[in-house]
């Protein structure tokens, strides 16, 4: 598989040449990004979405993130990068549906499993109202381990650091079970790892509960004597700061206030 390119640039936004994903997050190299963040409104009570990542992303695995994001792949315009609402969370919907937050730079830094990298980026930032339940959403097993939600105003502050902890509610991945001759056969994700809905344990960031019984739900499928079952629960965690990818208090105050004034679609 050719790997992924990514348009570099100076510090200054001046577009200097390509180079591979690996190399850019290795030497430091100035690249491009796309984030959005959803909101649905709950009464008169706006909540949050944001997914935690999966454990095997090569920078900040198993942390809680912006709802969806991505980086512009060589020749790609931020239109094109609102891809990543499709391909992480099943969401279609036009580019100029997102309302635009603002521009951050941002220099990250750290190490996952021996190998250093110092991603800097220029992230364009984009704000959408979706009134959807987070059952509705399908997440991509190769990305996304689960999506949560929280009261924007317990959200900020947290960040303002007037709560130690907030309460969220989410949602795995869905298992999916195949049935042929009687015998359930669980669909992998992308990467071959097993998809399930229970928590992990373990789990260095804050634990989660099942807020309620597991159900199933029997579909029929287009495919012969497969019989296709989804699988979800709600899940109940305590977060903190420390919980999050470490884009900085100010950026996530900015997002937050910013989301205050985007408008249903």
């Amino acid at each position: 598989m050719t790997p992924e390119r990514f348009d570099i640039y100076d510090d200054q936004q001046q577009w200097i040449g390509t180079a591979p994903r690996n190399e850019v997050h290795a030497k430091g190299y100035w690249h491009r990004s796309f984030h959005c963040w959803i909101v649905r409104d709950e009464g008169d009570k706006r909540m949050v979405l944001f997914q935690r990542r999966r454990d095997i992303k090569d920078t900040f695995p198993g942390y809680y993130d912006i709802t969806a994001a991505g980086h512009l792949v060589a020749g790609e315009q931020l239109q094109d990068a609102h891809r990543e609402l499709e391909e992480e969370l099943g969401v279609h919907t036009s580019f100029d549906a997102l309302t635009y937050l603002f521009t951050a730079t941002q220099q990250l830094q750290g190490e996952v499993r021996g190998i250093p990298f110092l991603d800097r980026e220029f992230s364009a930032v984009y704000g959408l109202c979706l009134n959807q339940p987070l059952e509705s959403y399908v997440l991509q097993a190769s990305e996304v381990d689960s999506l949560y939600e929280a009261p924007l105003d317990d959200l900020l502050a947290l960040f303002r650091q007037e709560k130690d902890t907030v309460q969220a509610s989410g949602v795995r991945a869905q298992q999916r079970t195949f049935v042929q001759e009687g015998k359930a056969l669980s669909t992998p994700s992308l990467d071959n790892t097993p998809i399930s809905t229970s928590p992990r344990t373990g789990e260095s960031l804050s634990e989660c509960t099942q807020e309620i019984t597991m159900t199933s739900t029997d579909l029929s499928s287009n495919h012969g004597d497969y019989e296709h079952s989804a699988s979800a629960a709600r899940l109940i965690c305590e977060v903190s700061t420390a919980d999050f990818v470490p884009h900085g208090s100010t950026y996530y105050i900015d997002v937050l206030e910013a989301l205050k004034r985007v408008h249903g679609v």
